[in-house]
């Protein structure tokens, strides 16, 4: 089989979701769905470590841990801030009145929960929704690491000034010079755009994440089109 034939069957292989890799001379197939369950496997090892996390003083007032949801094999990440109370009582990401907006907003540009991964920083509430402490950040930012070194997203999209500096390793006064800009974290693009509750605090900025969802689509559909 000559060269430009094989890349073109590797091309074909990948769009359908399978993976291939060279072991010596052979090369082994690895299904679309096994590399998802793999995934799944290593990312529920590391949700039982989570659930039993006594880092920091918020295991003592959380009523669940809420790890995070999604399709591990997904290309868009979503990172926020941490749980609020309904969150809390329910043990997943965004399902309060701010999820409803993200659901929303994810709906406007083509896309569901169901294509992305949603995680947070915090992986329990702070209590009174304040903002996260500098040590909580700390014990909890390698299980975020973790996450998306597993996950291996092509995207993250960071909702609000804490997810954004805790991601790019920038202070959250630096938010409004670096929301609705491609950023680089480790090969992977990442977008900074608003919090879905900051956005029902201030319609006004709605304008502008709609501006952030439309860079997030087109940087999806540039992705999509080097691979075809």
């Amino acid at each position: 089989m000559k060269i430009d034939k094989l890349k073109q069957y590797f091309k074909s292989e990948e769009l359908l979701g399978r993976g291939i890799y060279w072991l010596e001379n052979s090369a082994i197939r690895v299904t679309g769905k096994a590399i998802k369950e793999g995934k799944v496997k290593v990312l529920d090892e590391l949700k039982r470590k989570v659930l039993e996390c006594k880092k920091c003083g918020l295991h003592k007032t959380r009523n669940k841990v809420v790890f995070g949801e999604g399709n591990p094999n997904c290309v868009i990440m979503l990172v926020g801030e941490a749980p609020g109370r309904e969150e809390d009582l329910q043990g997943r990401p965004f399902v309060g009145e701010a999820g409803k907006l993200l659901d929303k907003m994810l709906e406007a540009i083509g896309f569901s929960r169901e294509d992305v991964y949603i995680a947070n920083v915090l992986k329990c509430r702070p209590p009174g929704n304040r903002d996260p402490l500098p040590e909580e950040i700390r014990a909890c930012k390698d299980y975020l690491i973790r996450q998306i070194e597993i996950i291996k997203p092509s995207i993250i999209l960071t909702l609000g000034k804490f997810a954004t500096s805790v991601i790019l390793e920038k202070s959250r006064y630096e938010f409004s010079r670096l929301r609705g800009k491609i950023c680089d974290w480790k090969g992977i693009k990442v977008l900074p755009t608003f919090h879905p509750a900051a956005l029902l605090r201030h319609g006004g900025w709605k304008k502008e994440a709609w501006e952030h969802l439309k860079l997030l689509r087109r940087l999806y559909d540039e992705r999509e089109e080097r691979r075809n």
